[in-house]
C-alpha cells in the first residue's frame, strides 16, 4: 500500500495519468480518471475535483482536448429541468505523433555511430514522450550495434563541439582508428607519442549514418572532416577559431548542402567537375548520392552522361563501387586513376 498522497499532488497526478494513458485514440472520462487515482495513486476524489484540476491545467497552458455534451437535470431548488454540460473523453495533445516518434526511434536504432548502451537509453527517452500504448509497439526492437566498436564519449564530444562552434573556439582531441581487436587506438606521431589534433570547428553533419565534424586542421589551410565517434579526449580551448575566410574553399562562407553533395564519403581534398557515362537504371542511385545538383545530358536509350561537382577522392571510390555501371570521362587524370585501380584490383585476384 502506498503512503496516502497529499491533496496538493492531485493536479500533478492527473497530468501524469493523461500523459501515460491518453492520446487522440485513447481518451478517459472523469470516472475513469477517478478510478485510476484510487487504484494507482491511492487518492480518493470526486469527479468535480478532477474536472476542476483539468481546467486548471488547461489554464496553465497544457493542451488538453475533451468532448462536451448537454443533458437536462432537475434544479435542486425549483425542480425545473435545466441544461447541464458534461465533459468527457479527455486526452493530452502530444508534441509528437506516434509516427513522428517512430521515425526518430528508427533513426537512432539504425544509426551507425551511437554506442549500443546509449542507443537503448536514448530510445527509452523517446518512448517517454508518448504513452504506454506506444511502448508496446517498440518493446521488441533490438539494436544491432556492438558497444565495443564505438567511442563511449560520443555525446560528450557533441556537447563540447556545440559549445566550441557557438563560441568560435578551437578544440583539441585525439583521433583513433580501429585495430584488429575491434577497439579504438589513438593515432601516434613518429616518436610514438599520441598525436594531438588542434582544429577550428565549423559544423557537425550526418552522412552515411555517421556524424562528422567539418573543420580546419590548424596546421593547414584546407577543409577537413573527422568522424565524431573516433574522436576522444576532446577539450575546449581558449584560443579563437580561425575565421572561415582564411580556409581554402570557405572564402565565401560555408554552404552545408553544397559541401555534403560534393563530399559523398566525407573525404578531404580538392573538388571539381566530373563527367561520367552511366547506365540509365542507375539514375535513382545517382540522385541518392549526389542530390539535385547533377546535370544529365547526351541521353541515349540505355545510357546518359552525368556532370557533377564532387570531391575527387570520393569520386574515385564511388567509381570503383559502380565500376560495372559507369565510366568516368573527365577529368582524364581521375579516369586514369580509376583505370589503374581496377587493374590492381584484378591483379589482386590472380592466384
Amino acid at each position: 500500500m502506498y503512503t496516502t498522497q497529499p491533496k496538493k499532488m492531485l493536479i500533478i497526478n492527473i497530468l501524469d495519468i493523461l500523459r501515460k494513458y491518453t492520446d487522440e485514440d485513447h481518451r478517459l472520462s472523469q470516472k475513469e480518471i477517478v478510478d485510476i487515482l484510487r487504484n494507482e495513486y491511492d487518492m480518493t476524489v470526486d469527479r468535480k475535483s478532477v474536472k476542476r484540476n483539468i481546467m486548471n491545467l488547461i489554464d496553465f497552458g497544457y493542451e488538453i482536448e475533451y468532448s462536451e455534451s448537454v443533458r437536462m437535470v432537475p434544479n435542486k431548488s425549483t425542480g425545473k429541468l435545466e441544461e447541464s454540460y458534461i465533459l468527457s473523453d479527455f486526452y493530452l495533445v502530444r508534441d509528437f505523433t506516434d509516427s513522428e516518434l517512430r521515425l526518430l526511434v528508427d533513426s537512432v536504432l539504425f544509426s551507425k555511430h551511437i554506442p549500443g548502451g546509449q542507443c537503448k537509453e536514448l530510445i527509452g527517452k523517446l518512448e517517454g514522450l508518448s504513452n504506454r500504448y506506444f511502448h508496446s509497439r517498440v518493446k521488441y526492437i533490438r539494436t544491432m550495434s556492438e558497444p565495443s566498436l564505438f567511442s563511449s564519449q560520443l555525446f560528450y564530444t557533441i556537447e563540447v563541439l556545440d559549445e566550441a562552434i557557438s563560441r568560435y573556439r578551437q578544440v583539441s582531441f585525439n583521433y583513433s582508428d580501429h585495430g584488429a581487436d575491434k577497439r579504438l587506438h589513438p593515432r601516434r606521431n613518429d616518436d610514438g607519442t599520441v598525436r594531438e589534433y588542434i582544429v577550428n570547428p565549423y559544423q557537425m553533419a550526418a552522412a552515411n549514418g555517421r556524424y562528422y565534424l567539418i573543420c580546419n586542421y590548424d596546421k593547414y589551410d584546407n577543409v577537413a572532416n573527422y568522424r565524431l565517434d573516433r574522436i576522444t579526449n576532446i577539450k575546449l580551448l581558449n584560443t579563437p577559431a580561425k575565421p572561415m575566410d582564411k580556409v581554402k574553399g570557405l572564402e565565401r562562407g560555408f554552404d552545408l548542402p553544397k559541401h555534403m553533395a560534393e563530399h559523398i564519403y566525407m573525404f578531404s581534398g580538392e573538388s571539381g567537375l566530373v563527367t561520367f557515362r552511366a547506365k540509365k537504371y542507375l539514375l535513382n542511385d545517382i540522385i541518392d548520392w549526389f542530390g539535385g545538383g547533377v546535370t544529365f545530358f547526351n541521353e541515349a536509350e540505355e545510357e546518359v552522361d552525368v556532370r557533377v561537382r564532387v570531391n575527387y577522392s570520393a569520386m574515385r571510390r564511388w567509381a570503383l563501387q559502380y565500376a560495372l555501371h559507369i565510366r568516368i570521362l573527365s577529368p582524364k587524370p581521375l579516369a586514369e586513376q580509376v583505370k589503374n585501380d581496377i587493374k590492381e584490383a584484378y591483379e589482386n585476384y590472380q592466384m
